[in-house]
């Protein structure tokens, strides 16, 4: 089934035809295509760090922890339920699920291996698995920063102009979820807003709430009212984040969003949160043990929900500071965890998410620079299919910072053209060029370069590569005073898509109804 076509307005049309033509145009002035770049097809093959011996240990050991100490499954009585009538073994009294050996590869094979997630503008479709990647802002940060208002609390403000933002770039092919939490909303109603916010300002793919399962329905019930119920209850139009309670643990919150989406066959991540020394052991393999454990068992439970709902193998792993505690990023390890993760989805023949332009620094600077890149060219290079984090994230995530958005995305398209690998065709292979030029002559001038100049490199829409004394005249500007720039131009000739004028109505009318049925709440 195909997704439902946003309206697009209806011009009246004369019987000449004359005004149906100015009536276009105008249309075409006040809403004017967005573009996209497509989701990255990798044509480079992943790198793999660990050979079919070390995949079957890792595997082995997983399987011996499921069966011997199991996972908790917490506050949830309907999983244990679940479970029991599937033939794990459940004991009630402490709230945990222990696995024969295989049960949970058994179960995962129902698990679709790519599945799409329609947006409501269906050329923004895209399809989770195989040899894509897509790319989602930053998730979860309480704060938000600026060089004009320095570090704050986010507020539903910050929250719009970060869904238009990722809306307007081009590299960004998910408008991503809770990309900062605004903190100016109740608790318990602030879910209402970011749903929208994601549905009127942009045309993307999004994020459903799981911070309750009631929040959850919200966010099935809202995709219902703009997509419709018929088409919601047979495709994908939402992935949602379900963190493991690392170690072992998966709570009630999360299994109470799982089993609403999976019901509604809507997408869930089930990823592990982890701090490497904290929340797993300090080594590579273990915390791949643990990893694979938790991703089995929470997926496994979405198959007994429902049977083919839409699973992403996910992991976040960082490491922290043995001296002080503190989580750190960009470090060798937490790079080593991602590529044998993404091998282990792949032995699993599920979707993918991992990385992010992830960075401990608390400003855009060198730091921010040097560990953004140290996470985000593992991501690409290892294959990862659901990039979270992708733009924004500063401050160990809990800094949404507007600058590195436009810094982080003029990285992301980077990696469109690196992901595409090399170009091997009769007109890269360039021989007339070289035919042409000679020894001792040079390129500038001659005809292949004159037909491929404008195509032939990425160009950076943020850095600075003129004269010292031009960028002396332009006001020595750094990077991040130049994103500062970039940000506000972008807010400044943002359109929003057009959304049917019924739906939007239907959307603003629920959320009035569900915010008068409870008292706010704050915490």
């Amino acid at each position: 089934m195909d997704a439902p076509v946003e309206e697009q307005g209806r011009t009246r049309r004369n019987r000449g035809g004359a005004s149906g033509g100015a009536a276009a145009r105008r249309n075409a002035r006040q809403n004017p295509k967005q573009f996209q770049m497509p989701a990255i097809e990798r044509t480079l093959p992943p790198y793999e760090v660990l050979d079919e011996a070390g995949l079957d240990l890792i595997e082995r050991n997983a399987e011996q922890i499921l069966e011997e100490i199991g996972i908790g499954f917490k506050d949830y009585p309907r999983a244990l339920d679940l479970w029991e009538e599937a033939g794990a073994m459940v004991d009630r009294e402490n709230e945990r699920v222990r696995f024969p050996k295989g049960m949970l590869r058994e179960l995962l094979k129902t698990c679709p291996a790519t599945f799409t997630q329609h947006a409501r503008n269906p050329e923004r479709n895209v399809v989770m698995g195989g040899n894509t990647t897509v790319f989602a802002p930053v998730y979860g940060p309480p704060f938000v920063s600026d060089l004009d208002k320095g570090r704050r609390y986010a507020t539903i403000e910050d929250f719009n102009n970060f869904v238009k933002l990722t809306y307007m770039s081009p590299y960004l092919h998910h408008s991503g979820g809770t990309i900062c939490e605004p903190c100016d909303i109740a608790v318990n109603k602030r879910h209402l807003d970011m749903i929208y916010a994601h549905l009127k300002y942009s045309d993307k793919p999004f994020m459903g709430s799981v911070t309750a399962p009631e929040r959850a329905q919200d966010s099935i019930n809202m995709a219902k009212i703009v997509f419709g119920d018929e088409f919601v209850e047979n495709n994908t139009v939402m992935t949602s984040l379900i963190n493991c309670n690392s170690p072992m643990t998966l709570d009630g919150t999360m299994l109470g969003a799982l089993d609403v989406y999976a019901q509604n066959n809507q997408a869930c991540i089930v990823s592990p949160f982890i701090l490497a020394g904290a929340m797993s052991p300090t080594t590579v393999a273990a915390t791949l043990t643990q990893v694979l454990c938790e991703v089995l068992a929470g997926s496994a439970f979405a198959q007994l929900v429902r049977p083919g709902a839409p699973v992403i193998f996910g992991t976040f792993a960082a490491n922290i500071s043995m001296q002080t505690g503190a989580p750190t990023f960009g470090t060798p390890e937490p790079a080593l965890v991602l590529y044998g993760a993404a091998q282990l989805a792949r032995r699993y023949n599920m979707p993918f998410r991992s990385g992010g332009a992830l960075c401990g620094s608390k400003s855009v600077d060198a730091q921010a620079a040097y560990e953004t890149n140290a996470t985000i060219i593992p991501a690409v290079m290892g294959g990862v299919n659901f990039m979270l984090h992708s733009a924004g994230w500063l401050e160990g995530g809990l800094v949404a910072s507007y600058e590195k958005f436009i810094l982080d995305c003029d990285q992301l398209g980077m990696m469109h053209t690196f992901a595409k690998g090399i170009d091997l065709s009769e007109n890269a292979q360039g021989m007339d060029a070289i035919r042409e030029v000679g020894p001792g002559g040079h390129f500038l001038g001659c005809a292949h370069t004159q037909a491929n100049f404008q195509t032939a490199f990425y160009q950076s829409t943020t850095t600075d590569n003129g004269s010292f004394e031009q960028w002396e005249i332009e006001g020595k500007r750094d990077s991040a005073q130049r994103a500062n720039a970039i940000w506000k131009k972008m807010l400044d000739e943002y359109v929003a898509p057009p959304l049917d004028e019924a739906k939007d109505a239907a959307l603003q009318a629920y959320m009035a109804e569900r915010k008068a049925s409870e008292a706010d709440a704050f915490s």
